[in-house]
């Protein structure tokens, strides 16, 4: 099987690939030497479950993420559904504003937004915190002259009811649009009032929380 290398990070590296004749997508999680070896595999036998398990925990709710085709818990490798046409929001919220003029890009992504707003709000409804939603964590596939919205990368996922983790979901995709979308301030409030719709009966407790945790990270930046 032949591959070739995607993307490499400090958890680990991307290939793109093959799994039974089919393109694939292969995840494979970097062994950390500085963990005791036992709990290091531990450790990452238990993300590599976890994202496992969000991800068909989306699919079941009807929001787009990468199948899972096989893991091999061993070799610490995930092999997923690729999406080779796909770009991440960060790069079509980009492309927008340069491509279009003001009135209509800011037409395009209010559009958006309100796409992405109603998936985590789904996504949080069905208890499931991804634990690194940024732009770069959600992909658009093209259909046609539509497109789909997919979540990826749920290595910090996990089930909870819990709003703090709702909260902190919507602090981190808050931060990722205002370091490298701040001239399109209305981004997350357009998200954050379609999430309002679509989160179910704890919209109130998780907005306390989410405002909780964003007061604590304006006083971590103050103080530095």
């Amino acid at each position: 099987m032949s591959v070739e290398i995607l993307k490499q990070g400090a958890e680990g590296r991307l290939y793109l690939g093959d799994f039974k004749g089919e393109p694939c997508l292969i995840k494979e999680r970097f062994v950390k030497k500085y963990r005791h070896p036992e709990l290091d595999t531990q450790i990452t036998r238990q993300r590599m479950k976890a994202e496992a398990k969000a991800s068909g925990r989306c699919l079941a709710a009807g929001i787009l993420a990468p199948k899972i085709l096989h893991s091999d818990l061993n070799t610490h490798k995930l092999y997923m559904e690729y999406f080779d046409k796909a770009k991440t929001a960060k790069q079509l919220i980009q492309e927008i504003v340069a491509s279009q003029a003001e009135e209509q890009a800011k037409k395009s992504l209010l559009e958006f937004c309100t796409r992405i707003g109603g998936i985590i709000g789904k996504m949080h409804s069905n208890h499931i915190i991804h634990g690194d939603l940024t732009t770069s964590n959600i992909l658009i596939d093209p259909k046609g002259g539509d497109y789909d919205i997919v979540l990826i990368d749920f290595g910090l996922s996990h089930y909870n009811q819990a709003t703090e983790d709702k909260g902190v979901d919507l602090y981190v995709l808050e931060r990722a649009l205002i370091s490298t979308h701040s001239e399109q301030p209305f981004l997350f409030e357009n998200i954050l009032a379609e999430y309002r719709r679509t989160c179910g009966k704890d919209e109130q407790a998780v907005l306390s929380k989410f405002e909780e945790v964003r007061a604590r990270g304006r006083k971590r930046t103050m103080i530095g």
